[in-house]
């Protein structure tokens, strides 16, 4: 029986992992059960599963997820501390679903009780890369990658040292404007932004997609992942989803995984390595495909890949800043504050004005993240005064 801890367990990543726990019941039990501001859901998941501890990260939402579970014996907590005590409970493995840089505090303490991270929170690697890596080490922890594409590296990389690698490549669907013009991005609504080929997602991720923000991310989370420089890590658009990462060996050869557009794969290696778990998950049909395409990327259409590879190369504080003016613009974006493009925009204008040093632990990392923000705020009060028009009717 393998234990399990489920950060963010009303999200898409949280949802499918109890799923996989739903097929294999005879194999995991549910030590703790967090989400952000979702009480009765939540509540739902901990009667169902009956955790040790319910936790919810908005303290706002405590009392209700208390009326909820009330009389059946469940603990609960609430903010930051009660999520570090989620994550500090003895689970065998710690699935990081959170989003934002939320996540960043929690996952660390599973760290550093030296946990099996399964881990689908980009902002550990991103705006802590560094801190993160050096306490997976110092503890003992081991860390599997959830992302799709990083979890098809991983698995491509099996019975690899990485001396052998020439390169890596991880594919992008386009999102809904791969094929759109400039200036149809530019009047781009967030219901159309919304509207991804592939895959069911958060809004947040689902938005970065779009711009191609989220490659730019997962550029440099495989850069901190499998230590490769900027110029051995590749992407390719790659419209039907199906070819989720490639590794590219010196002799030539280019081992692929392939899978349906479901996160249940991912989440399922990591949850059964070394082993594979059987899963109900679409089977895929390559003859009734035909056609599997790929492309290189518009660098005009899709500036965040620049941007991304130049904050990969500067290091320091630059993803950081990077991840956090994201935040910030892609929610001014959700609310019509500011249009499609000037997300990007956003980006580049913090990320110029702001130069701090390399974080040396995670207050440092908070401080950043918190001014970016701040920033991002003032530019698109100042910079980005318009609105995106309702959708018609």
């Amino acid at each position: 029986m393998t234990t399990l801890t489920v950060l963010g367990a009303t999200g898409s990543i949280g949802l499918s992992t109890l799923a996989l726990v739903d097929e294999h019941p005879e194999r995991f039990r549910v030590t703790a059960l967090t989400a952000h501001s979702r009480p009765d859901a939540l509540a739902e998941l901990a009667l169902r599963y009956r955790p040790e501890l319910t936790v919810i990260g908005d303290p706002r939402h405590h009392r209700q997820l208390q009326e909820r579970l009330a009389g059946h014996g469940l603990a609960t907590a609430a903010g930051e501390e009660g999520l570090v005590a989620a994550a500090g409970l003895a689970a065998d493995c710690v699935v990081a679903g959170i989003v934002g840089i939320a996540g960043l505090a929690p996952t660390m303490a599973a760290v550093h009780r030296g946990a099996t991270v399964a881990l689908a929170n980009k902002e550990c690697l991103i705006a802590a890369g560094h801190l993160f890596r050096a306490a997976v080490a110092e503890h003992g922890a081991r860390l599997l990658p959830v992302d799709s594409e990083h979890n098809a590296l991983f698995q491509a990389l099996a019975g690899s040292d990485g001396r052998d690698v020439e390169k890596l490549t991880i594919t992008a669907s386009g999102g809904p404007f791969r094929k759109a013009s400039v200036a149809e991005m530019r009047a781009a609504t967030p219901e159309a932004a919304l509207r991804h080929p592939n895959w069911k997602m958060g809004a947040k991720i689902t938005i970065d997609s779009a711009t191609m923000v989220n490659k730019g991310l997962e550029l440099i989370e495989a850069h901190q992942l499998f230590d490769l420089p900027d110029e051995r890590l590749d992407v390719l658009v790659h419209p039907q989803s199906v070819v989720h990462g490639m590794v590219h060996y010196q002799d030539g050869s280019v081992i692929a995984q392939l899978g349906c557009s479901d996160m249940r794969v991912p989440i399922s290696y990591c949850l059964g390595h070394p082993e594979r778990l059987a899963s109900s998950v679409p089977r895929l049909d390559l003859a009734k495909l035909a056609t599997l395409s790929f492309e290189p990327p518009d660098p005009a259409r899709f500036p965040a890949l620049r941007v991304a590879r130049a904050c990969l190369r500067a290091g320091g504080a630059a993803p950081t800043i990077l991840n956090a003016a994201d935040e910030v613009a892609v929610a001014a974006f959700l609310d019509r504050r500011i249009g499609f493009l000037d997300i990007v925009a956003v980006i580049e204008e913090v990320l110029a004005d702001l130069s701090p040093p390399s974080p040396t632990d995670l207050a440092a990392v908070f401080a950043i993240d918190a001014e970016a923000r701040s920033l991002a705020e003032q530019a698109i009060r100042m910079r980005f005064p318009r609105t995106v028009s309702e959708p018609a009717p």
